[in-house]
């Protein structure tokens, strides 16, 4: 385990020492943790049943499940099986009820949203939104299940805020399917950046933020892109080496004495590298092997888009220098699309 790594985990395990100081009036508290979550829960059972699952999920049975929970409050396990897994309701107050909760505590105005497409490997057909698709975990085409996260940092902390299920086109087109998963009749089929920005739609008001950023899945989608910037949004996204760029900042070719004049051709990412100049040195932080050294170059550049051109962004490319001793470098494959507001 690399040593950043093994710090940030001896950091995690201090934080989960629970004293036993810690535990007087823990159920009282627990409660008015709760409180505000079920504010939005209709029925007074409804209420009550939440209290009694999420106090049964840090109680000291050894199986989490309802069966469990429901004896340990001398109940029948029938009424919190339904509540939990049969009787609808509107689970969205709760997570918005989560965000406003982040922001009010661990708010930043230069805090950063970031928006990211995870799978989860899963075995069978029957589990909603699985089927043969890229798993980014594993690096391949795996059968599996893909959300779209939202997370929020700041200098404080970062933490999941909320995410979205994706179903691909081969569940939205079979209802029986989908009603046999639970899916509700009024969900259709949304792409990953669809359900990205609706995220971003929902949450971005509560959490302050100067930032989006997502890996080049997002970012290599130009609307995408577009979109964040109509919503007056700064971002920074991963692009991948491929990404055809004119470098804005280029001398254009010869001109032929008729006709427009010439602008600079369009070129792949890492052909654009290859007659980079002028890298920038970061200092990162210090490391067992000499200091952690990054060199970023950018360059104002416009983007293809099919037949059309994309607006003017900026194209950063970063590469990382283990010790400086050894010179070793690390180039990462590809480069990253940033767009600031005129405000910023």
């Amino acid at each position: 385990m690399e040593r950043r790594f093994s710090v940030r985990y001896e950091e995690l395990m201090a934080e989960a020492e629970v004293k036993p100081e810690t535990l007087v009036g823990v159920l009282e508290r627990l409660r008015e943790f709760v409180g505000p979550f079920t504010a939005s829960l209709v029925h007074p059972a409804q209420r009550e049943h939440t209290e009694e699952y999420v106090a049964g999920l840090v109680s000291n049975v050894q199986r989490k499940n309802i069966e469990s929970i429901a004896y340990l409050h001398e109940q029948d396990r029938q009424p919190l099986q339904k509540f939990i897994g049969q009787k609808a309701r509107d689970w969205q107050p709760m997570i918005g009820e989560l965000a406003r909760q982040i922001g009010r505590a661990l708010g930043e105005a230069d805090g950063v949203l970031v928006l990211d497409p995870s799978g989860v490997v899963k075995q069978g057909k029957a589990s909603v939104g699985v089927a043969r698709q890229w798993c980014g975990r594993v690096g391949k085409v795996e059968n599996c299940q893909i959300g779209v996260y939202l997370g929020y940092v700041t200098r404080k902390e970062r933490v999941l805020v909320d995410t979205r299920l994706y179903l691909p086109k081969e569940w939205t087109k079979d209802r029986r399917r989908c009603k046999r998963a639970g899916v509700p009749k009024e969900v259709g089929f949304r792409t990953r950046h669809e359900l990205a920005l609706e995220l971003l739609w929902e949450h971005r008001a509560v959490l302050p933020h100067a930032w989006v950023t997502g890996d080049d899945e997002m970012g290599r989608n130009g609307q995408f892109r577009d979109a964040l910037g109509g919503m007056n949004e700064q971002y920074l996204l991963a692009v991948p080496s491929n990404t055809l760029v004119r470098d804005l900042e280029a001398a254009p070719p010869p001109a032929s004495g008729s006709g427009r004049p010439p602008k600079a051709p369009f070129q792949r990412v890492d052909s654009w590298l290859k007659t980079a100049r002028n890298w920038t040195r970061i200092e990162v932080r210090p490391g067992e092997k000499g200091p952690l050294v990054v060199e970023a170059v950018k360059a104002r550049v416009q983007t293809k888009r099919g037949r059309r051109n994309g607006p003017e962004e900026t194209l950063v490319i970063f590469r990382e220098r283990r010790g400086e001793k050894s010179g070793t470098v690390s180039l990462r494959p590809g480069g990253a699309l940033y767009h600031r507001t005129t405000a910023a």
